[in-house]
């Protein structure tokens, strides 16, 4: 019985005591873009800007949130960095990085930048963007982006 309320206890705190804000995010990109679908191992070179092309030539531009603790955070455990090294490696590459005040920010630039990728809430996902499979799985399956 004290099996069964431990396990009751561990499968009620996974579910809504885990941190949710990466579980709504998703990875878009511009129309344009062919990639549909990447590992989590490319995307975290993408955004670590160690991948500067797109297969097709185009140069990737990153569009990040200027506060957004959520992605800050879902991009450290993407990358395996504390926040000082995710912040130098952004001071360090603003010439391949866009800051966005919002969602929709973020939306207007990924739609109108060829190369460019972005994390927006599900919830703002349009038909202007291409939402990008990581390992296979759309936003709001699990394991879409490390938590």
């Amino acid at each position: 019985m004290k099996l069964l309320r431990l396990a009751a206890l561990l499968v009620f705190l996974l579910t809504f005591l885990t941190p949710c804000f990466a579980h709504h995010m998703a990875v878009v990109t511009n129309k344009d873009n062919n990639v549909s679908n990447v590992t989590a191992a490319h995307l975290a070179k993408i955004f670590r800007s160690e991948l500067k092309k797109w297969p097709d030539g185009k140069a990737v531009v990153l569009v990040l949130h200027k506060d957004s603790a959520g992605e800050t955070e879902t991009m450290e455990r993407l990358n395996k960095m504390s926040a000082g090294e995710w912040k130098a490696l952004i001071a360090a590459h603003r010439d391949s990085i866009q800051i966005a005040d919002s969602d929709a920010d973020v939306l207007k630039i990924v739609q109108s930048t060829p190369g460019a990728v972005g994390l927006i809430d599900v919830r703002s996902i349009d038909n202007t963007i291409t939402v990008v499979r990581v390992d296979g799985k759309l936003p709001m399956e699990s394991g879409y982006l490390p938590h």
